[in-house]
């Protein structure tokens, strides 16, 4: 989807200056194959960026009326075609800022869920990735995301509280 209509509206009125975005990152984990049998070691889906070819779990910018977890869940039906649940919160964090090609600055409040597969066969669903798949967990590919291999760590830790 790219940047939201109302950030793109935000911009025309402060320029580059950093905003503070709520953002929301979304750790699908697949332990059972199609047949229903448990997986050897579970999968995460991962999506390649197409701005800069990192693999990264899914993430995006929350828009207005979204709650987190509408947020997560519709960024990955957009991003991947699958269909997952929200398992829970594993953890609320600050971003560094980041500044764009274009000059925007932004600094991310991030929410990570972790979320369990349900359905579908991971596509690409939109111009922000080139490439989506399922990878064994202890086997993320390179180049990846610090943040989400952390935030990747967190979900696969069951039951632990989230983190703050």
């Amino acid at each position: 989807m790219g940047t939201p209509d109302f950030v793109l509206g935000l911009r025309e009125d402060i320029g580059h200056k950093e905003l503070f975005l709520p953002g929301v990152t979304a750790v699908v984990i697949r332990r059972r194959n199609e047949s229903t049998t448990a997986l050897d070691q579970p999968e995460v889906l991962l999506v390649q960026r197409s701005d800069n070819g990192i693999w990264s779990a899914i993430s995006g910018i929350l828009e207005p009326g979204d709650s987190p977890a509408s947020g997560a869940l519709r960024e990955v039906q957009e991003e991947t075609g699958v269909e997952a649940r929200i398992v829970r919160v594993v953890g609320v964090s600050a971003g560094t800022p980041s500044i764009y090609p274009n000059g925007d600055q932004c600094r991310f409040i991030d929410i990570a869920f972790e979320m369990e597969w349900i359905s579908g066969d991971p596509r690409v669903g939109d111009d922000e990735s080139t490439n989506v798949a399922w990878f064994p967990a202890n086997q993320l590919p390179e180049p990846f995301t610090e943040h989400h291999r952390e935030r990747i760590e967190w979900a696969l830790d069951a039951g632990a509280p989230s983190r703050f």
